[in-house]
């Protein structure tokens, strides 16, 4: 019944935030261009540094999966330095291409974070404090990879200033 519980409230935080994102973060971002709507996301993923707490002793239980507790952390603090890698090099071409290998590793670190919790038989109680990552921080983080790849494919069009004297 625990797996339930915990299963509900993913749920219901992918149902919540996706409403908040089709709602507020989306019609925001989608008329900026690329490297101005990428800004938020990649900052947003800055502060995976957070799953770095599936590796304090007292703030997970001692029964946490280490396989589980060390992939995710890792995972996470590899997808916060990328994303600020890409965040300074933006809008170069080199700042896109960071936002693509980010926004690949960190959506890829997230499902492998849940199968490495399914492949360990981790119960919900284990996760001690951190029980908020993937019921609440999660699902937000995965929204947030695929507006990321939403927004790395659109087509951007030409500056005016390049139309204008394209046309002249």
């Amino acid at each position: 019944m625990v797996q339930l519980w915990f299963f509900t409230s993913i749920g219901f935080s992918f149902i919540a935030w996706g409403i908040v994102t089709a709602r507020y973060v989306w019609p925001e971002l989608r008329l900026r261009p690329r490297a101005e709507a990428l800004r938020p996301l990649l900052m947003l993923h800055s502060f995976r540094f957070i799953g770095l707490a599936f590796l304090v002793p007292g703030v997970v239980s001692p029964d946490l999966p280490a396989t589980f507790a060390h992939s995710a952390a890792y995972g996470d603090i590899i997808a916060a330095t990328l994303a600020l890698l890409a965040l300074i090099s933006l809008p170069s071409a080199a700042g896109v291409v960071s936002a693509w290998i980010f926004s690949l590793w960190g959506s890829a670190d997230l499902l492998n974070a849940f199968y490495q919790a399914n492949r360990a038989g981790l119960v919900p109680g284990q996760l001690g404090a951190t029980y908020f990552i993937p019921t609440l921080v999660v699902p937000l983080l995965l929204i947030t990879h695929g507006l990321t790849f939403r927004v790395l494919m659109q087509h951007q069009p030409k500056p005016a200033m390049q139309e204008s004297r394209h046309l002249a």
